[in-house]
């Protein structure tokens, strides 16, 4: 068989341009494409991948984010419960304080009445007491009942003891003032200077007086000095004589029941 050579040459040279056509024209495009979708690929899940770590990263911060939610509402419950509970005390205590001082101004008002009562009583009984008695003196001997307390109280100032004297005499050396005397009733010239005669006899010292009448002794002097008083009213007697009214009472209602 004759091989025929300019044929078979032609061939081969036209099979190489073929390769080297498809090779430059087709085959690199082809593995060109085929290398940029793959790396294009690998770029994706590259992407997905950072994304599925974010997406992971943001749910554990989420649930980070939810449980510290869920700590700080408990905590919050439990301070809201605690402030109630303590706002609660609170008000209960404020309520019982309140009670209580409403209970006591009542109680208050109740006992000033009953003193204002009672003192008007006494203001009475002491009036009708000292009537009682410059009646009687009067016509009893004759004597003058606020001469005679004036006497009465001279008497009181000259019988001090010797303590009651010493406290006497050092708190009139201690002030300047006059020495203020009150009566129920207006002094005559020769009352007032029995009394500052006997109580500069009693200091040995000249004082400076002051006379001034205060009804709300009823019946009574009252001499006061730098704090110091010395007294003598009818009230004395009155509440003397209601003690000694009230002491049995009293100790009838100490004494032990016999009933069982």
């Amino acid at each position: 068989m004759q091989i025929d050579w300019f044929t078979l040459v032609a061939q081969v040279i036209n099979f190489l341009v073929l390769m080297w056509l498809l090779r430059r024209y087709l085959y690199k495009p082809i593995l060109k494409a085929i290398d940029e979708r793959e790396s294009k690929i690998v770029a994706q899940l590259k992407d997905a991948e950072s994304k599925k770590k974010e997406a992971l990263k943001e749910r554990e911060e989420f649930n980070k984010k939810n449980e510290k939610f869920d700590s700080e509402r408990d905590e919050l419950m439990q301070k809201v419960i605690a402030e109630s509970k303590e706002q609660k005390k609170k008000l209960t205590e404020k309520a019982r304080l309140e009670a209580n001082a409403l209970k006591k101004k009542l109680d208050d008002e109740i006992l000033a009445n009953h003193a204002a009562q009672k003192n008007e009583i006494e203001e009475n009984i002491q009036r009708e007491v000292l009537e009682i008695a410059r009646k009687t003196l009067a016509d009893l001997s004759s004597v003058d009942l606020e001469k005679q307390m004036v006497r009465t109280f001279v008497a009181k100032v000259n019988q001090l003891g010797k303590e009651e004297k010493e406290k006497f005499v050092s708190t009139l050396a201690s002030g300047k003032d006059p020495i203020l005397v009150q009566s129920a009733f207006d002094l005559s010239k020769s009352e007032k200077s029995e009394i500052q005669k006997e109580v500069n006899g009693l200091t040995k010292k000249e004082y400076g007086f002051e006379f001034k009448v205060n009804p709300k002794l009823i019946s009574g002097i009252e001499l006061s000095a730098n704090g110091y008083k010395l007294s003598w009213t009818i009230s004395e007697y009155i509440h003397s004589f209601e003690n000694e009214l009230n002491d049995p009472i009293q100790d009838k209602k100490d004494q032990p029941s016999d009933k069982k």
